[in-house]
């Protein structure tokens, strides 16, 4: 009898222990809390209970890296970082620390770094959408990114309000929000009638980006007329240089992919499109073919020094820089 019981207590105990590891991880109990919204790993939004103010936070989304150092929040939190692709403006969060684990890249976790780091929160970008679930087992994840049906910079002002909830920010945010609204209409004005192609280019091709895509505040916020804006990859659809000529617009803005994610080996942009066929554009002769910074539309897209660069990059095109 007690051998039967002994066997059952234990096949119980397992039990008990498989189910507890597949369930979300929680607060430490006690611990004040706060209620954000997230996406999950379907892409759905969601409701996640996060600790108030967390000390320990694991990083592998950039844009909130970059909100966090703005606020001043990083440097004796993160805990655990992606660090395989470096921002080049915040190069101090890519050096080797005794303090921030690395684990991994933005695709790719090491998930028994991130367990050993004991984060309290977990920030992801889509580039690890489909981990979510696994990730939450470890601690609290909260996925953003930027919905580009509700407009980049009314779902940059969501997501910055969210984080901010979860740090006691929501004064700061609301300051932030406000230092672009201005800015937006002055910018407008001054891109009022023109015409503009944004091109992502990556492995020597030039592909054109719609008004739904990577860049799609350049039209939709900032006013350019997109005479590409029907290309509906999130990557832009691939253009020859012939294309390029026969939309011949005002202006034609560059993202080098390559450079973001520091391909080794890659043609630079500028190199690309130094041929005889995009010197006959107009934008070219005009001196209005603009050179994106890299990392900030494509690693961090989302965060606020992401996004005060990103209008210093048109605003210097348009002769309104600061």
């Amino acid at each position: 009898m007690s051998m039967l019981f002994t066997r059952r207590t234990l096949g119980v105990a397992a039990l008990s222990a498989v189910s507890l590891a597949l369930l979300p991880a929680s607060p430490a109990f006690g611990a004040e809390t706060v209620e954000v919204n997230s996406l999950n790993g379907k892409n759905q939004p969601v409701k996640v209970t996060v600790p108030k103010d967390p000390k320990r936070i694991a990083i592998a989304d950039y844009a909130v890296l970059d909100t966090l150092d703005h606020w001043g929040l990083a440097k004796d939190r993160i805990v655990a970082i992606t660090q395989t692709t470096a921002l080049p403006y915040l190069p101090e969060y890519f050096k080797k620390s005794p303090k921030m684990r690395n684990i991994g890249t933005l695709k790719e976790i090491d998930f028994e770094g991130l367990m050993a780091a004991e984060p309290d929160v977990i920030f992801i970008s889509g580039r690890l959408q489909k981990k979510y679930d696994e990730l939450s087992k470890i601690a609290p994840v909260v996925y953003m990114t930027i919905d580009r049906t509700k407009g980049t910079f009314e779902s940059f002002a969501e997501n910055h309000m969210n984080l901010a909830k979860i740090f006691g920010k929501e004064a700061e945010a609301k300051a932030d929000i406000a230092h672009f609204e201005d800015r937006i209409e002055k910018i407008r004005k001054a891109s009022e009638g023109k015409t503009a192609i944004v091109s992502l280019v990556t492995s020597s091709h030039v592909n054109l980006l719609g008004s739904q895509a990577r860049c799609a505040i350049i039209s939709n916020e900032f006013g350019f007329k997109n005479v590409a804006q029907d290309a509906n990859a999130n990557h832009g659809n691939e253009a020859s240089f012939e294309l390029l000529l026969k939309l011949n617009p005002d202006y034609f803005f560059v993202l080098d992919r390559d450079s973001a994610i520091a391909r080794p080996g890659a043609k630079l942009a500028q190199d690309v499109l130094k041929n005889e066929i995009v010197d006959r554009t107009k934008a070219k002769k005009e001196g209005h073919i603009v050179y994106l910074s890299p990392a900030a539309w494509y690693l961090a897209e989302g965060g606020y020094t992401s996004l005060e660069i990103q209008f210093k990059d048109v605003e210097k095109a348009l002769g309104l820089a600061q």
